[in-house]
């Protein structure tokens, strides 16, 4: 029988989300929110008629459009227009193709006074700035409590994160320059539409070194270099550490991420997809681990210089992070809090007990 006071409480508190926006992130995000008892997702933003309408129906979630696209979708279940039912929403997480994040703030959100999250996609500089903060869980949680709009770091930025603060945490300053090579992924595994095209790219000036300084410091030695490779199966980080001193050994290394949320140490992976193959084997939910895998037999340490190699994985890695995110500016929840309610949802310890056990260090 189910407990009428707890119930009471749990409709008292419940939050309404919009997620405006239903691919890579949207459909990933709303999967998991159906698992919250905190939460009711009211429904799923959709701009193109296709067959994801369908989809989003079939999961049981009703789909909204744009007031002046109404007559495109004649040929699917639409429950209403974007611009009504964010009359009915606490929070959006905002899950459109990066620039039209902005657009949305302006034209939707901010004449409604809600709250919402962006993606990796847009920006926290300039004149199209969506928010001034940069979210990262394990670097600047208490900063997003309150607040109205806040921009979700990508996922290699999100990646990162989760390396570089442990590594500050331990070493202080002691430590003297990161350089990090980014080898990205070309498109995400559900992109089959996505051509990959046979060629190594450079990116000019890449962006995620200035967002990461945004929560690692501006002033923070970080060197970033960033190559596109013909692969869906996540990104690999190169990251070169130098020290004041004599390096720390690999295992020292390894051990400060013992106990950290959503990194896995890997010794017997032989590439990316190997992960991805374990994931999906697993029942992962969209074959991801959300998280970040240091491949241990890759970390070397020479006179003051480490360096480790890390995958990331796309898109998945930021899914637990939105949600640590709506925690803190919804529910305005202390970071043990949200960390422990997000472990509830996504099984991160479990995830990683099992990656380490498969990929584990052979005598």
């Amino acid at each position: 029988m189910i407990n009428l006071n707890k119930w009471v409480k749990i409709c008292q508190i419940m939050k309404k989300i919009f997620v405006n926006g239903y691919g890579s992130i949207g459909s990933r995000i709303t999967s998991f929110l159906k698992d919250d008892p905190e939460i009711s997702v009211v429904g799923v933003g959709k701009y193109s008629p296709d067959e994801k309408v369908s989809i989003a129906n079939s999961r049981g979630l009703d789909v909204y459009v744009p007031e002046r696209k109404q007559d495109d979708f004649s040929d699917f279940k639409i429950a209403g227009t974007i611009e009504s039912v964010l009359d009915e929403c606490d929070l959006v997480i905002d899950a459109a193709p990066g620039g039209h994040g902005y657009k949305n703030k302006i034209h939707l959100y901010e004449p409604k006074n809600i709250p919402a999250i962006y993606q990796g996609g847009e920006s926290i500089m300039g004149s199209e700035a969506v928010s001034d903060l940069l979210f990262n869980s394990r670097a600047n949680y208490d900063l997003a409590i309150g607040k109205n709009h806040v921009m979700q770091g990508s996922c290699n930025v999100t990646g990162m994160g989760r390396i570089l603060e442990p590594l500050r945490d331990k070493f202080g300053d002691n430590l003297i320059r990161f350089d990090v090579t980014l080898v990205r992924r070309w498109a995400d595994i559900e992109q089959t539409e996505k051509k990959l095209s046979d060629t190594i790219e450079m990116t000019q000036s890449p962006h995620h070194g200035d967002d990461v300084k945004t929560y690692f410091g501006k002033d923070a030695p970080l060197f970033v270099r960033a190559i596109k490779v013909p692969t869906r199966q996540m990104h690999l980080h190169i990251m070169d550490i130098r020290f004041k001193d004599a390096a720390p050994k690999p295992s020292e290394i390894h051990e400060i991420f013992t106990n950290e949320f959503g990194v896995a140490t890997l010794w017997t992976a032989k590439g990316t997809k190997d992960v991805r193959d374990y994931a999906q084997n697993m029942g992962f939910n969209f074959t991801d681990t959300n998280m970040i895998h240091i491949h241990a037999n890759m970390t070397t340490s020479i006179g003051d210089t480490v360096q480790m190699m890390y995958s990331d994985d796309q898109t998945g890695i930021v899914i637990p992070e939105n949600h640590m995110l709506l925690q803190a500016m919804l529910f305005e929840k202390s970071y043990q809090e949200a960390f422990e309610h997000t472990e509830s949802i996504f099984h991160m310890r479990e995830k990683k007990q099992k990656l380490q056990e498969y990929f584990g260090k052979k005598d």
